[in-house]
């Protein structure tokens, strides 16, 4: 048990049955009336950010999230299928569980969060930059367009498709921005 005077940033709390994460709190004691403490939580089952207040001393129950190490083996009909990095125990997770799944190619390294009492698996992320091989896009044509900054659409190796400038071409390696799904830099 914790109280709202130990709120601090990645907190991560049990709010209304859902396990939670403190994003933002603010301590506010106005001229009249009691203390209270604003704050943003993220629900860590679907990411949404929930605002509420809690009345300053409340008590607060407190959780166990455990970030652990996994590798990407392989996708059936099921889901995906992942190993622990170094136990080797291997889980089953559902397509739901796993954001930009069509990002992550097999070996990938992957993080996830665990509700450590419950032994139950959280969230999926993979690193903020992938690097994958483009196996389609148009050639592009010189004088296509006026501006710098024009894109076209291209075909990954893991079958997702994004954008990316005009000079690359297919067969070259690329960094890709996982959280925005967007074009970083060419892979030499």
């Amino acid at each position: 048990m914790a109280t709202t005077a130990d709120f601090k940033n990645g907190l991560y709390i049990n709010y209304n049955g859902k396990p939670c994460s403190i994003v933002w709190f603010q301590h506010v004691k106005p001229g009249k009336g009691p203390a209270f403490v604003k704050t943003k939580l993220r629900n860590l089952e679907n990411g949404r950010i929930l605002e509420n207040t809690f009345t300053a001393g409340a008590k607060i129950d407190t959780i166990n999230v455990e970030r652990r190490p996994y590798q990407f083996l392989y996708k059936d009909e099921d889901g995906y299928n992942f190993m622990h990095e170094e136990t080797f125990e291997q889980i089953h997770l559902d397509e739901d569980l796993v954001e930009n799944a069509d990002l992550m190619k097999e070996g990938q390294h992957v993080e996830m969060m665990f509700l450590a009492d419950e032994e139950r698996c959280l969230t999926c992320e993979l690193p903020t930059y992938v690097e994958l091989e483009v196996t389609y896009t148009e050639p592009a044509v010189k004088g296509d367009t006026a501006s710098t900054n024009a894109l076209k659409e291209a075909t990954l190796e893991t079958g997702a498709k994004i954008m990316v400038p005009l000079f690359i071409n297919q067969g070259e390696k690329i960094r890709v921005n996982t959280t925005d799904r967007s074009y970083g830099e060419r892979v030499k």
